[in-house]
Parts: structure tokens; C-alpha cells; sequence
């Protein structure tokens, strides 16, 4: 039997839009944004800034390079926080200003990396209505992709993922919102109600439930990861109440916090000898040729990997896999590129927490002798 568990985490797939428009079964292009009301508009910006891009983009060619990658590790888990509704419905949520939808016949480009856990509980996820949503949930469960964070009602959003592993044990996944990401309050799944589940704070009041249900359903030999959408899309400072939350919830029983809503990565920390991401970045998106928070270097992406001891639940190994978006696609940072992403994330990083080091293959990684359970 293994002695640990290998993840693959993420940040915001934004298949929506652009992306989805350049796969091969795109949903109707309207929009109802300020500026764009076509989504072929955002890879004709992507085009303008790096060229043309040769269409239909097969569900592989998204992913690019970190296939390559998922294939070298073999993770058994690899969870991402799924930022579009899978869905054919053509009523948008009113008074929204972002709406992001894929077509539902392009959604095996999730079974293609091998996605075996999907976060929902976002500020995207109903952007097509309740309607949407329903078909999003519809449209997972026949790829058989498990997910959390969203439902029919309340009940059925706060149910965590739960994945068998193949040594036996099991993973489990719960998936929450925190509504200073920009999910409306109405999104909160009632008991009648399909929705997200949502925090409308960090106050020790709001985080109960969250906090009652990893006590009440952890089991001993459990590996438990919290999925957190919250916070701004740009800016590096953590607030308190995140990092208080995070830690209530390691001290609940957590083993992993998966951080997302921020475009970039941000700091990361090690409690406990868990790991915390406060912000994963964006993943897969369609913002090639927009301009603006240049300084964060909002073209490169995050690939994280954990290895976690099934015994003890601690962290025995970190490492990072920085991309570049280019062409709607996804390929190796360069020398310089994966330098920068060094130096900000050691910027960043809580002061306890060790540095990362440059490693072969293009990573960055958390040598073990310095992870503190490890020495």
C-alpha cells in the first residue's frame, strides 16, 4: 500500500467564452457584457496579440504542456475549481455583468485531463440561471466527474467529493464560497433551492457550518481538502479573516486549503505541516490581448502538486509547474518566466514557510528537508 496520496491542484478553468468558442461544438456566441456582446470577439483579441490560432482547438489542445505533466506524476487526484455553467440555456442571471457558458458537447475536454473533481461553489456557476446549474450538475454527473460546492439544495451542496483511492482510504473534497469573491447573495442554495454553497463571512458564526460538517464527516484515515472561492482578482495582501479561516479549518481536521478567485498566484503558507494556497491563480482563460495588471504577469499559470502522507496527513512533498498562456493553450514557462514566478512566490510565501527552489524540468520545488514534518 502507498504511504502517500499525490494532488493536482489548480486554479479558475475558465472554459467559457473564447475557449469554448474555439472547440469544436461552441455554444451560441451572444453575450451581454459592456463592451463585448460576441465571445468570438476574445480570440480575435487572443489572435491580435499572439497570432492566429488554427481552429478547431481539439479538448487536448487547451490543456497543452500540463498534460504532459499530469502524465509524468499520475496524481490521484486532480481537482480544479470549474469557473463556467455546462449548459445550452440562453437566459443569463439579470444584472450580471460577466456571464461565462460552455456547451455541453464540449465538456469531455474535462475527461481528457483526467479531471476527477470539480469546485462549484463560485461566482460563475449560475451565470446561466438555475437552470444552468442543473444542467451543469446533469451534464457532469453522465462524464461521471465528481463535484461539490453546488446543488439541487442546501443539503446536496455542502456534500464533499469523496474518492477512493486505488491503495484504499479515500480523499475527501468539500467545496465553499465566500461572498467577498463576488457570488451573489441569491446564489446560496436554500432547501428547496439549487445554488452554491456560500459564507456570507469569516465570522466564526458563518464558518460554523462549514467548520461542523469536516468534524461530523471526517473519518480517521480521511485526507480532507477545503476548496475556498474568496477574495479579490488582483492584489497579493491575505486578510485576516482568510488566514484565520484557514487555519479553523486545519484545526478542524483539514489536511489541504486550495485557495481560487485571484487571476494571479499569491502567497502560500504551511500550518500545522498542511499546506495553504490563498490564491491557485487562474488556470484556463480567454484574457490574451486584454490589457492591464501587467505587473502580475496575469499570462502565467500554476500547476501544484502535493504529496501527502496518508497516515499523518502531512505535507512530504511540493512542487510547482509555472505555464504560459499563449494561442489558448497552455505551454512551459520560460527560464525567465519561471524565475520571476520564484522570486514572487518567496516574496509571498508566509515567513515560516520554506523557499521554493529551481528544479529540473522546468519547477520549482519545496525540497523535503526543509518541509518541517519531514526533517
Amino acid at each position: 500500500m502507498s504511504e502517500t496520496v499525490t494532488l493536482f491542484l489548480c486554479g479558475d478553468v475558465m472554459t467559457g467564452r473564447g475557449i469554448d468558442q474555439a472547440m469544436p461544438h461552441p455554444s451560441s456566441p451572444e453575450l451581454y457584457e459592456s463592451y463585448v456582446q460576441d465571445a468570438r470577439d476574445y480570440i480575435a483579441l487572443a489572435e491580435r496579440s499572439g497570432g492566429a490560432i488554427e481552429r478547431p482547438l481539439g479538448f487536448a489542445d487547451i490543456w497543452g504542456d500540463a498534460l504532459d505533466e499530469l502524465a509524468r506524476f499520475d496524481p490521484e487526484v486532480r481537482l480544479i475549481n470549474l469557473e463556467t455553467s455546462i449548459t445550452r440555456n440562453a437566459e443569463p442571471w439579470p444584472g450580471k455583468g460577466i456571464h461565462y457558458r460552455m456547451s455541453p458537447d464540449n465538456a469531455e475536454c474535462l475527461k481528457v485531463a483526467g479531471i476527477n473533481a470539480c469546485c462549484l461553489a463560485n461566482n460563475h456557476v449560475l451565470d446561466w440561471q438555475r437552470e444552468g446549474l442543473l444542467e451543469t450538475l446533469d451534464v457532469l454527473d453522465r462524464l461521471s466527474i465528481p463535484h461539490a460546492g453546488a446543488g439541487g439544495n442546501a443539503r446536496r451542496a455542502r456534500e464533499p467529493v469523496s474518492l477512493g483511492l486505488p491503495a484504499g482510504g479515500r480523499v475527501r473534497i468539500w467545496s465553499v464560497g465566500l461572498s467577498d469573491s463576488g457570488i451573489p447573495e441569491n446564489w446560496q442554495a436554500g432547501d428547496e433551492t439549487p445554488g452554491v454553497f456560500m459564507l456570507p463571512s469569516t465570522s466564526h458564526e458563518d464558518t460554523n457550518p462549514l467548520i461542523r460538517e469536516i468534524t461530523r464527516q471526517r473519518r480517521p484515515g480521511d485526507l480532507a481538502v477545503v476548496s475556498i472561492h474568496w477574495g479579490s482578482n488582483w492584489g497579493y495582501d491575505i486578510p485576516d479573516g482568510h488566514r484565520n479561516l484557514a487555519r479553523q479549518l486545519i484545526d478542524a481536521g483539514a489536511d489541504v486549503i486550495h485557495g481560487h478567485s485571484s487571476h494571479h498566484p499569491r502567497g502560500m503558507e504551511l500550518y500545522r505541516d498542511r499546506p495553504i494556497f490563498y490564491g491557485c491563480g487562474d488556470f484556463i482563460n480567454d484574457y490574451e490581448g486584454i490589457g492591464g495588471h501587467g505587473t502580475y504577469r496575469p499570462e502565467l499559470g500554476l500547476m501544484i502538486f502535493c504529496r501527502m502522507s496518508r497516515q499523518t496527513g502531512r505535507l512530504e512533498g511540493l512542487w510547482l509547474t509555472p505555464l504560459r498562456r499563449k494561442h489558448l493553450s497552455l505551454y512551459r514557462a520560460s527560464d525567465e518566466e519561471r524565475r520571476w514566478m520564484r522570486h514572487t512566490l518567496n516574496r509571498e510565501r508566509h515567513p515560516d514557510m520554506p523557499a521554493f527552489q529551481l528544479a529540473g524540468e522546468n519547477r520549482l520545488e519545496l525540497s523535503p528537508g526543509t518541509i518541517p514534518g519531514n526533517r
